[in-house]
């Protein structure tokens, strides 16, 4: 069962694994349109129509197109940190560039492959300047800091989640002009992303 999203992002929190099951529908159908039509001419109804549902059922759990999509990014951050988990298994405690690495692999494997990422990632185009999707990064990097300290056994503080934070956003950047350059990610780029993530962290990590 895939995670929910956050209640604030929904107007109805499913209990059912049927209602589960259909708001997985309706998110995956959202994703796919993302790619084919983009975000300006996606709709509620066109959703609906993809996922097999009455439009009804769209707006049981959405206000609007714009909140599905927010919902959509949050699944996204949770499928991130969950293929992160997943990567560090078996990695090295003591280490901390390895883990570093498997959070660029795993963002990439994601922007390669998952719908609808490319417009919707962890956040919504051109979000507002007030409400909890204003700030993806800062969700992202919060999510970064508690699996990179979880698997070090550090203790998390004003400097670390700082410099994750600015990992975050220049990542985010440069993986995009990576991305620009090349659909499938310029891999000299890329290089050059995982080396300015090393240089930069080791002055917090080292």
């Amino acid at each position: 069962m895939d995670p929910v999203p956050p209640a604030h992002s929904l107007r109805r929190t499913p209990i059912q694994q049927r209602s589960a099951d259909r708001l997985a529908r309706i998110l995956d159908a959202c994703a796919e349109l993302l790619d084919e039509t983009g975000y300006e001419n996606l709709s509620t109804r066109a959703v609906a129509l993809r996922a097999g549902v009455p439009i009804g059922s769209v707006y049981r759990f959405f206000g609007n197109k714009r909140a599905m999509a927010i919902a959509l990014a949050h699944r996204n951050l949770d499928r991130y940190a969950d293929g992160i988990a997943d990567r560090l298994t078996g990695l090295p405690t003591a280490q901390w560039r390895p883990v570093v690495d498997a959070i660029l692999d795993e963002y990439l494997v994601m922007k390669r492959s998952v719908p609808g990422f490319a417009l919707v990632d962890f956040g919504v185009p051109a979000p507002p300047s007030e409400g909890p999707e204003a700030d993806p990064n800062d969700l992202v990097a919060a999510r970064l800091t508690e699996l990179l300290c979880a698997h070090l056994g550090l203790t998390p503080d004003a400097t670390l989640r700082r410099a994750v934070l600015v990992a975050v956003e220049a990542t985010d950047a440069l993986i995009q002009l990576a991305f620009r350059a090349d659909p499938a990610g310029d891999p000299g780029i890329v290089a050059e992303t995982r080396a300015m993530m090393h240089a930069y962290l080791a002055r917090v990590l080292d």
